[in-house]
């Protein structure tokens, strides 16, 4: 009976902390829509039915509302995912906005959307997400554009959640939608000097979601990194970023080790097109299995279900990578 007993307490704990599964997908942010190998195989063995398709950028250039880098799409490129469209506006677009132009803004959004979609032939889903850091300055007029565009798109108009807006839920409000997608990632600066990753850093992100239980929509998708840059500091201490480096790009005999994501360089030179003088150093910042696990596991105590969307679609970030 004791061995029964033993073997059911085994049972119990190994099933109680087993990680949930979630389906998952991806976001594609390049503005060329194509594929390689790597990335269709990806993309297909994702457990989720879209891929979060970046259209365009909006943002305000001498007082008009401009789209920015808008996306186009190889012939090449086919998927059986229905694309979600994706647009990010930035918060200065609600500066001083007027009224009617909420509704303009709106109009010309949606209607940028339907031709992006019928020129390239993609099929999209019955909804529209909207990436914008809004402030608690310009959370009217975002909240309001967010339902001029559902009234005008007639579809699901959803949006992302960073984590300042929840943890500030107050002063920042909450978005008239029925679905976020919640942002785990820009923890904090990537050019401050710090020892913290600043993609991802658990304990910033478990701080600012400590009481993510409690944000008044339900409906929660999350949003996790799997990208990576080199953060170069120069002589002066300033730095600049070059995106997608990794470890292994650090393997240089130009470099001298200080860790394994760190180096020094060692000599005058054109580095991942850029030129870089001796005595700069670079800092690989990059997301490893073990911190996503670590990330799901705090956000399934505060979350029932929900699915994931990786940041972002590139076989520089997917290659060896396992989903499951």
């Amino acid at each position: 009976m004791k061995v029964l007993s033993l073997l059911f307490a085994i049972l119990l704990v190994t099933s109680c902390s087993k990680t949930k599964e979630h389906p998952y997908s991806f976001y594609y942010w390049k503005t060329h829509l194509k594929l390689n190998e790597t990335e269709k195989k990806t993309l297909n063995e994702s457990t989720d039915s879209f891929l979060y398709t970046r259209f365009f950028d909006v943002d305000k250039v001498g007082g008009k509302f401009q789209p920015v880098a808008v996306i186009t799409k190889d012939k090449s490129f086919e998927t059986d995912k229905l694309i979600v469209p994706t647009v990010f506006i930035t918060n200065q677009t609600f500066l001083h906005i007027q009224k009617e132009e909420i509704h303009f803004l709106a109009e010309s959004i949606h209607q940028l959307i339907q031709k992006k979609a019928k020129d390239y032939q993609l099929k999209i889903n019955n909804e529209i997400q909207i990436d914008c850091d809004w402030t608690a300055g310009t959370k009217d007029d975002y909240f309001e554009f967010l339902k001029q565009l559902k009234k005008i798109s007639q579809k699901e108009i959803t949006c992302t959640l960073r984590l300042h807006q929840v943890k500030d839920k107050i002063l920042t409000g909450i978005p008239p939608v029925e679905k976020v997608y919640l942002m785990c990632y820009s923890t904090s600066s990537p050019l401050e000097n710090s020892d913290k990753n600043s993609i991802l850093d658990l304990n910033i992100m478990k701080s600012y979601l400590s009481k993510l239980e409690d944000y008044p929509i339900k409906k929660i998708e999350v949003a996790l990194p799997i990208y990576s840059w080199g953060i170069v500091t120069n002589h002066l201490g300033k730095h600049k970023l070059i995106n997608a480096l990794s470890a292994k790009d650090l393997d240089n005999p130009n470099f001298k080790k200080i860790s394994d994501q760190e180096v020094e360089i060692l000599k005058d030179g054109f580095y991942f097109g850029n030129f870089l003088n001796k005595g700069f150093k670079i800092k690989v910042e990059e997301i490893s299995h073990e911190q996503l696990n670590s990330a799901t596991e705090f956000l399934d105590k505060k979350i029932s279900t929900y699915n994931i969307i990786y940041y972002q679609l590139d076989s520089k970030f997917v290659e060896g990578r396992n989903f499951k």
